[in-house]
């Protein structure tokens, strides 16, 4: 983990993401608490239990983003699930331990993408080696033995079990041993067959296969044979009937994966197969990869960082709290909560990589909680989520900013795209101003779904530009706030139609 400073972490997430300091704040605190975590006594630094954090805010207004952002800053595993697709135990749904297990999934990723990187190059020199073998064999001439050397064969290495030669297997034996002295025949029977073969080349042709191999090299370095076919040993393609146990529900609780057990069990079988140098060589690198990569090394490594560093952002907590005026039958809200409430406050998860401990990864959960509160929470998990803090809503001058200072802003992601079809694409500041007007009256007259409002205003405002843009002969296209109200302004008016299109 970088050693970022609570305001450098602020900084950074700034850059990405528009206005919730105090959001930014709290999630700055809890990634720096992490390093100082590092910085204790071993005996003490198993004590210290991260402030896992709850945000309270509707939609769209950047709970996610400051999560994944945060992860992304400290190099670390993170998984975003929604707490409502699991249920209690006993119900069909997503058992909570689930989610450890894709963390440690997605940790596994992250540490062999790591390890192969450190690996490239030697990889990379490996497989030239091979590649070079295979082309090699490829071109190198496979001769049929002609007539004589076939009796030679038979003549020198053919005798029964008791050592003579029958005159009567060969009609023409018998007048070859009279032309062969004693002395020869006597040299020649201990000598074994393979050399008595006209496949032995002179010491002189060895320089001479040399400069062909480094010839053959630097052919292949500079991209001169990527189209001639070598021959590989691929794995066979596994039985469709392996996929049967794909669906199942609730796979990844069972103690073994059937599906991966009866892959390996498979993988001996091999076919050969005819590809280009190109594509071959892709294959043979992720080969090479993995042959070098000490995967013992990569999965203590990745058990280590989820336990240390991994991040889980439970969203739609709201979702399973069960509100005191709910009446009528309930799939057991409060169940998941209490299913939820070991994990977080510290378990032993068992996964394929091996046993993770759950007691330090940082939880951050968040929810909309209209119809709810926190306070309708289990008593149990309010206790584990002890920082709370409320996201503010985002009006017409967060919008602006949104649409146009950070690094990824949606005006830019549009012009990037159109500059792909050579088209110039520009926004004058009172267009801008006004696509977030609109946007914020949308959200105030219909359902508040936050920045995710611009997405339908931008898509709706340069629908005719993006469908267009192969074929224009004007390859410039400013947007003015002329343009955007006669574009929008129509749908606005109706509010039906308003609902249905933005």
């Amino acid at each position: 983990m970088q050693p970022l400073t609570p305001a450098d972490i602020v900084q950074e997430l700034d850059r990405h993401i528009v206005g919730q300091s105090r959001a930014k704040r709290s999630v700055a605190i809890a990634l720096r608490n992490r390093w100082r975590r590092q910085q204790v006594a071993d005996a003490l630094r198993e004590e210290i239990i991260p402030n896992n954090i709850i945000m309270i805010g509707p939609t769209g207004v950047g709970k996610t983003e400051i999560a994944r952002r945060l992860a992304d800053l400290a190099h670390a595993p993170f998984l975003k699930v929604e707490a409502s697709k699991f249920t209690e135990v006993g119900y069909v749904g997503r058992d909570v331990e689930s989610m450890i297990r894709d963390l440690m999934d997605l940790a596994i990723n992250m540490v062999k993408q790591e390890h192969a990187q450190a690996v490239e190059e030697r990889a990379k020199e490996q497989v030239q080696e091979r590649i070079l073998q295979l082309l090699l064999v490829a071109r190198r001439p496979q001769p049929e033995p002609d007539g004589d050397a076939k009796s030679a064969v038979n003549i020198v290495g053919s005798s029964d079990p008791a050592g003579e030669i029958e005159p009567s297997s060969a009609p023409d034996a018998e007048p070859a041993l009279e032309s062969i002295s004693a002395e020869t025949v006597q040299g020649a029977l201990p000598v074994p067959v393979e050399l008595q073969l006209p496949d032995a080349q002179p010491a002189e042709d060895d320089a001479a296969d040399a400069e062909g191999v480094e010839r053959l090299r630097q052919q292949l370095e500079d991209g001169d044979l990527e189209e001639e076919l070598v021959e590989l040993e691929l794995p066979k393609e596994r039985s469709p009937i392996i996929e049967v146990f794909s669906p199942l529900t609730n796979i990844e609780e069972m103690s073994i994966n059937i599906q991966e057990v009866v892959a390996g069990m498979a993988q001996h079988a091999t076919q050969p197969k005819k590809l280009a140098v190109g594509e071959a060589s892709g294959i043979l690198l992720q080969e090479e990869t993995q042959r070098l990569i000490d995967q013992d090394r990569a999965v203590a490594e990745a058990i280590e960082r989820v336990e240390e560093s991994g991040i889980v952002f439970l969203d739609e907590i709201d979702k399973v709290a069960t509100s005191q005026t709910k009446t009528g039958p309930d799939i057991s809200r409060e169940g998941v909560q209490r299913d939820l409430l070991p994990i977080i406050e510290g378990a032993t998860v068992t996964t394929k990589y091996g046993i993770v401990h759950t007691q330090h990864i940082l939880f951050i959960a968040a929810g909309a909680f209209h119809i709810s509160k926190p306070a309708d929470l289990i008593p149990e998990l309010q206790g584990r989520f002890p920082i709370r803090v409320e996201l503010d809503n985002l009006g017409a001058d967060e919008f602006v900013e949104i649409l146009t200072r950070p690094k990824s802003a949606l005006i830019k992601q549009y012009t990037a795209m159109l500059a792909s079809e050579g088209v110039e694409l520009s926004f004058t500041p009172e267009a801008i101003r006004e696509c977030a007007r609109i946007a914020d009256q949308v959200n105030q007259s219909a359902e508040n779904i936050g920045a995710r409002r611009l997405h339908t205003v931008m898509s709706t405002l340069l629908d005719e530009v993006l469908f267009d843009a192969p074929g224009l002969e004007e390859k410039k296209v400013r947007i003015t706030k002329q343009y955007v109200r006669v574009k929008i302004e129509g749908i606005i008016e109706d509010e039906d139609l308003s609902r249905y299109v933005l």
